[in-house]
């Protein structure tokens, strides 16, 4: 026969009474249940099992469930709601032990570049997408797909971008990604298997990407330095790289367009190399002054990887992308994909590929342009109103804007300043390869508002004032 049970467990809320131990059963499993609120395992909103199933599991009486459960409603860890259902109200998060060295103050005002104003995003017409996608997909495209993703957004992207972005793109040379971040890596595994060496990116460029896979891929990075047009192609004769990544509509972070006759030599390199061109062409929806410039990829298709992202236009959390690749690329990198993840979410895709059919997208982007251009005039006239030393860069596009300092001002203390008057802004040296006599400030404003935006460039201004007397 079995020894007297001194233990019971509830596997609902994974809790442990002791029969043992004196303290009574209803205390025990409203300290468990307290302990489980406040270190986050039971979060805000979680439903707890009825009293008599928990009662049943623990091998207790419900009234020591029921005990328990009021205790905690009275002291606000617990409440109850219509129809008998109990949930976490609150979850107090544990302190942590003071710390002794000093803190940075929270950003009254956050100007860093990748914050997205996602408050916009359409919900109820993605839902409309959702909805005519979950009814009308084909039961098969809820299997097992091939690496390049659902052939109805294939179909979808290819007129949107062919339409809207001049590339030459065909619904068989489509990868769907889970953003860009997901789109380069893969063209780098590829290019890493292929025997590739060395990629050569601008300079400055974002570091938080391809540049950290480049070296666990064996990969070396080479910068290219750019200019008020762009990438530096008088640079490229000595270039030993087999392949290019570029931001060639809206260079990131200079803000400066790869002007026509750049984009043909670039093109005459790549052919002459045998290298691989990967464009990002991360914002270029985002163009105020004029039509922006088409995609590089419409006119040389067999030469250059078009990488687009929803990130930018939707919401980051979308995590969707798109690679437009030469046809000699589209096999080998849909199979870098299908063994990375089995492939991006099939109703995110069919959703997309409505958003797109349906004309959501475009209308979605006619009212965001004038808020952002909005935001970004605000910025340049805080700027020459407050900080008229600063010389703003780059076309009229796009979510951030670069400001050159003077030669007088040292970059990295007046971001260091700026942060102690409560702004968060980044500067241009992080992202640069090379050494440069000039300093510069990212301005991301897409996720601010006209007010904050002001508040932001005065606070900054403070603090370049307070640089300048010391």
């Amino acid at each position: 026969m079995a020894g007297p049970r001194t233990n019971s467990t509830g596997e609902s809320l994974l809790v442990a009474l002791d029969r043992e131990c004196g303290e009574p059963l209803h205390r025990q499993l409203a300290a468990a249940v307290r302990d489980g609120v406040r270190s986050g395992r039971l979060r805000r909103g979680t439903i707890l099992p009825p009293t008599r199933r928990l009662a049943g599991e623990l091998g207790v009486s419900r009234g020591v469930v029921v005990e328990a459960y009021q205790q905690l409603v009275a002291e606000g860890y617990l409440t109850s709601r219509t129809g008998g259902y109990t949930e976490v109200a609150a979850a107090p998060a544990a302190q942590p032990a003071p710390s002794t060295r000093p803190q940075p103050p929270a950003p009254a005002v956050d100007f860093g570049y990748g914050r997205y104003d996602v408050s916009n995003f359409p919900r109820a017409a993605w839902l409309r997408s959702v909805r005519r996608a979950f009814t009308q997909a084909p039961n098969e495209r809820f299997g097992y797909l091939t690496g390049r993703g659902v052939p109805e957004l294939h179909e979808a992207l290819a007129d949107y971008l062919n339409r809207v972005r001049g590339t030459a793109a065909f619904p068989g040379t489509i990868v769907v990604s889970n953003g860009y971040a997901q789109g380069i890596a893969l063209l780098a595994q590829v290019l890493a298997a292929r025997g590739a060496r060395r990629i050569a990116v601008e300079d400055p460029s974002a570091d938080d990407d391809l540049r950290p896979l480049a070296g666990r891929l064996g990969l070396d990075v080479v910068g290219v330095p750019v200019d008020d047009d762009g990438l530096r192609t008088d640079l490229l004769a000595g270039l030993d790289a087999d392949a290019l990544v570029l931001t060639p509509t809206h260079q990131w972070p200079t803000g400066a367009v790869l002007s026509a006759p750049r984009r043909a030599e670039v093109l005459r390199w790549a052919e002459a190399r045998g290298a691989l061109v990967i464009e990002d062409d991360y914002d270029a929806e985002y163009r105020y002054d004029r039509l922006p410039v088409g995609a590089m990829q419409g006119l040389a298709p067999d030469l250059v990887a078009y990488s687009g992202t929803a990130s930018k236009t939707l919401a980051p959390g979308l995590r969707l992308g798109w690679l437009v690749l030469p046809r000699s690329w589209v096999d080998d990198v849909a199979e870098a994909k299908l063994l990375a993840d089995r492939g991006s979410p099939v109703l995110d895709q069919l959703a997309f590929a409505d958003f797109l059919a349906h004309g959501e997208f475009d209308r979605h982007l006619r009212r965001m342009r004038p808020v952002y251009r909005q935001r970004r005039d605000a910025l340049l006239a805080a700027l020459a109103a407050r900080l008229p030393e600063l010389e703003p860069a780059g076309v009229s596009a796009g979510l951030h804007l670069v400001a050159w300092l003077p030669d007088d001002v040292d970059e990295a203390a007046l971001v260091a300043a700026a942060a102690r008057q409560g702004v968060r802004v980044n500067g241009v040296t992080p992202y640069r390869l090379s050494p440069a006599d000039r300093g510069g400030l990212i301005f991301g404003y897409s996720a601010l508002n006209e007010r904050a935006v002001a508040d932001g460039v005065a606070r900054l201004a403070t603090a370049f004032a307070q640089l300048r007397r010391t």
